[in-house]
């Protein structure tokens, strides 16, 4: 599905280079019906050309095709994913988003079989705009935990 305009999922363009508090509430609200619809390829969009996100489970990424892959990979292993935000902080160009990102096992994980288990943990995605797009995330979350959770990784009680 091909989303854009304003009241749409595409990425907003922006004439003068600043992005408002509005439009960063909308982007996040356009995001939100991508990853509710597991559509990587919306999501990636979302990213400037020279972007680079980094993450705990597969290190940094650079370009909108290396968010693309790794978005479909989370939602080809967890077909349930959820992201359920809980706060958006914006300040000028930024914005933290704070959210519950929960799915099952249904897929198979990093190219180990599915385990059918569930996973819940607290994400942290930290974002800079540039031209209405994304040019740096920082995704913060517990990636031992997910592993743990999903039955991938074994972990003795302290």
């Amino acid at each position: 599905m091909t989303r854009e305009g304003p009241d749409s999922a595409g990425p907003t363009q922006l004439t003068s280079g600043r992005i408002t508090r509005e439009e960063i509430v909308a982007f996040f609200d356009r995001r939100q019906e991508a990853v509710d619809d597991l559509d990587a390829a919306a999501l990636a969009a979302d990213y400037a050309e020279d972007c680079f996100v980094e993450s705990p489970a597969v290190g940094t990424l650079r370009g909108p095709a290396e968010v693309e892959k790794a978005s479909r990979a989370w939602f080809e292993a967890f077909p349930d994913l959820k992201l359920r935000s809980e706060s958006l902080v914006i300040d000028g160009n930024r914005a933290v988003q704070v959210a519950m990102l929960e799915g099952t096992d249904i897929g198979g994980f990093m190219g180990l079989p599915p385990t059918g288990k569930m996973f819940r943990v607290p994400v942290v995605l930290i974002c800079e705009f540039k031209g209405g797009r994304i040019v740096r995330e920082r995704r913060i979350y517990d990636f031992t935990s997910v592993l743990v959770q999903i039955g991938v990784l074994k972990a003795k009680p302290v």
